[in-house]
């Protein structure tokens, strides 16, 4: 259920972008979730609708983008991508690993008119 207070920070930020704007129409907003990211695109899109409804970002379209997770052995030092969800590492077979992306979440864009 974060993904609604996610969500109504979102609509935030995006009205307050348009306001700066003279905006009429909050069109398109583009979200970057990596693969780790605990979000939803499906929850963020269902609050979208619900809370936006009464707005000029009412119609807006959310594009999601994912970004694959990629980690660094601790042991080897090696990098790799996930395979499966499978943390271990293809080089040495460590458990341990440092994450250097996909746990990311953040508004990249906002379109308007």
């Amino acid at each position: 259920m974060h993904e609604l207070s996610v969500t109504e920070s979102i609509l935030k930020i995006a009205l307050q972008h348009a306001e700066k704007a003279n905006a009429t129409r909050v069109t398109d907003l583009h979200l970057v979730m990596g693969e780790l990211s605990s979000m939803v695109d499906d929850s963020i899109q269902f609050y979208w609708e619900i809370i936006a409804k009464d707005t000029i970002a009412a119609k807006a379209v959310l594009h999601f983008r994912r970004v694959p997770a990629e980690l660094q052995c601790t042991s080897c030092s090696e990098k790799y991508r996930l395979n499966n969800g499978e943390l271990v590492c293809p080089k040495c077979n460590s458990a341990g690993a440092k994450i250097l992306a996909g746990e990311e979440f953040a508004l990249e864009s906002i379109d308007v008119e």
